[in-house]
């Protein structure tokens, strides 16, 4: 290894690993903050702590790795550039691609390392995180007592509408569903407001209901008398009722009962449960039709008839039932027809819901899927986003880097979460829910790239702006002619003599029209990408798509009130020199720049410095 290569490398790798470490400590506060409550209160042991960390951190590396990457590739080249380093390896002779060299090597290996981290060691610690997370719950049931939903407590089921007091001992609307050997949900008991009373020292918690009904279906072993669905029915003012935890008091805490989780699986497993999951949905769309084929006498016709064969029916089918059958019969044809069109109908509707719960689990796992193989792939193309950046920006350190990857990174995360919600909905693809983010972002890195290895700008729209630029100025240089026909149009400049203030006044309005001017073109070039991707997901339905709907009507606003500002100022410019030099279309300007102000700006911008020049 040269010298160079291990400089650069060796450069790369004092900012990777403390930001690397910087940015999972912070992601993972924020993990700890969002399961605080489960946390809290619970009397865990140091160790158990340490485990629920231990398990929380692999979960971050899809995020945190391809974060650092880029921050650190645009600090890195963008402090080479800065301090001048890339220009004295250019006049020895090296290229932008071979000081890129080392480091792509080492992205690349990187990125087949995060894919084998992902498919080993990301599955095994999400397993054990989750089943980590059910038994800690256990440790203190009466902790668990989550408002306006049902909780397990020992051999209850109990849902509440509202926790107060101290303690939240008192709880309101209660709802108790009580568990017994046969299934189902036999003894339901529900009370206006209640009491949770414990001891240290006991194992039971009491439970005291009051101003409730206590209701049971009664179990008959005569079929007849089952059929009378026997039930008791008691209103009570106050209800004791005892829990006893005493088989809760040694949770294991390494007791794996949860494992088919689509984070849970590697590679292989995803496809098996893929494929169990496509049998089972094309299983359940064949029963359906085949039930409701069934149902409407489909299956007992006789295909042989042909068409042409069948007599022509004269009068419709109501008039042949009204004809020929009494009223009583006529009641129970109804009352049939009514009866398997309902069933139908219901079938069809069941196997619906069915069908998108299998189907939205299916999304997930194949996402799950392509998201092992997208990591990898992504974090190669941030780099080559990022270092190509930084070189462009020639910027380093903590500043501007730092605001510009990071608005990177979270316009390739929204993107990522916004096509994945619309791909779980079935809105898009599964693939393209996991691909798209990469997908935007490829295109982007390869043209980064060609603009840092020749030594250009950000972005040049010489090659779009240049031929409109010229036929705006033939068009200005023959009204000139037809003004003045007997004189030349040169470049010479013109002897205008102008106040000192007013030109000070006008650079200062040419100044703000630029910088407005470029807020525009970037909400400008925003708004098309959210655009696409709103096309993209459009089928899907959810808060992704009003979310999208939402930042795009916001950019729309933001758009139109810069391009007010950028006009004014335009107006304002070439009212300080009015019947001094002749100003261009206004009108053009506010008309055409709203669909085309990225063309329009250049123009004008021009047509600003040829005018300026002229009273200077």
């Amino acid at each position: 290894m040269k010298i160079l290569d291990r400089y650069i490398l060796t450069t790369f790798f004092k900012t990777f690993f403390p930001l690397f470490v910087i940015i999972m400590f912070i992601l993972l506060l924020q993990t700890i903050w969002l399961f605080i409550s489960e946390l809290a209160g619970k009397d865990l042991d140091f160790s158990v702590i340490i485990k629920f960390l231990t398990y929380a951190t692999p979960r971050l590396i899809p995020m945190v790795l391809p974060l650092t990457i880029l921050l650190t590739s645009i600090m890195i080249f963008g402090n080479f550039a800065e301090n001048y380093e890339f220009a004295a390896m250019k006049s020895s002779g090296i290229s932008l691609q071979r000081a890129m060299r080392t480091l792509s090597v080492f992205i690349f290996f990187l990125g087949i390392g995060a894919f084998l981290f992902s498919n080993t060691v990301i599955p095994n610690s999400e397993r054990k995180f989750v089943n980590l997370r059910k038994n800690i719950v256990k440790v203190k049931p009466a902790m668990v007592i989550t408002p306006n939903q049902f909780n397990d407590l020992g051999d209850i089921n109990i849902r509440v509408s509202e926790k107060y007091g101290d303690n939240d001992q008192f709880i309101k609307d209660v709802i108790i569903h009580k568990k017994e050997a046969r299934a189902g949900n036999f003894t339901v008991i529900k009370a206006t407001d209640g009491e949770l009373k414990g001891s240290i020292d006991s194992d039971l918690i009491t439970l005291v209901l009051n101003d409730g009904n206590y209701y049971t279906e009664v179990q008959q072993k005569s079929p007849k008398q089952r059929k009378k669905l026997p039930f008791a029915k008691t209103y009570f003012q106050q209800y004791v009722l005892n829990i006893d935890l005493s088989s809760l008091d040694n949770v294991d805490m390494d007791a794996q009962q949860y494992s088919k989780g689509f984070n849970m699986l590697n590679v292989n497993g995803l496809r098996n449960e893929i494929d169990t999951l496509s049998i089972q949905v094309n299983e359940e769309m064949k029963s359906a039709e085949d039930d409701v084929n069934r149902r409407n006498g489909f299956k007992e016709l006789n295909r042989n008839l042909k068409i042409d064969t069948l007599k022509k029916a004269t009068s419709d089918t109501l008039d042949l039932i009204n004809d020929r059958f009494s009223v009583k019969q006529k009641s129970q044809i109804y009352n049939l027809a009514f009866s398997n069109v309902d069933g139908v109908i219901r079938r069809i509707q069941s196997a619906k819901r069915n069908l998108e719960v299998k189907k939205r689990a299916l999304n997930k796992y194949e996402m799950s899927l392509h998201d092992k193989y997208a990591l990898g792939i992504a974090c190669v193309l941030l780099f080559f986003v990022g270092a190509p950046l930084g070189a462009i920006i020639r910027k380093g350190g903590l500043g501007l880097p730092i605001v510009i990857g990071v608005v990177l990174f979270l316009t390739y995360h929204f993107i990522g979460i916004f096509a994945k919600n619309g791909a779980e909905e079935g809105g898009i693809p599964a693939f393209v829910g996991s691909w798209l983010s990469t997908f935007i972002i490829f295109p982007l890195s390869i043209f980064l790239t060609y603009r840092a290895t020749r030594d250009r700008g950000f972005v040049s729209f010489d090659i779009l702006v240049q031929p409109i630029r010229d036929f705006f100025e033939k068009r200005s240089n023959k009204v000139n002619k037809f003004k003045d026909q007997n004189t030349t149009v040169t470049n010479e400049k013109v002897d205008i003599v102008v106040d000192e203030n007013t030109i000070i006044k006008a650079e200062k309005d040419k100044r703000h029209f630029q910088d407005n001017s470029a807020v525009v073109i970037a909400l400008f070039v925003m708004l098309i990408l959210v655009n696409v991707v709103i096309a993209l997901i459009s089928k899907g339905s959810g808060d992704s798509k009003v979310m999208l709907l939402l930042f795009s009507g916001v950019g729309v606003v933001s758009y139109i009130m810069f391009y007010l500002k950028s006009y004014f100022n335009l107006k304002s410019f070439y009212k300080h020199f009015k019947g001094i030099i002749d100003k261009p279309s206004l009108l053009l300007f506010f008309i055409a720049g709203i669909p085309l102000y990225p063309l329009v700006y250049f123009f004008y911008k021009s047509r600003l410095n040829k005018d300026l020049n002229k009273i200077r």
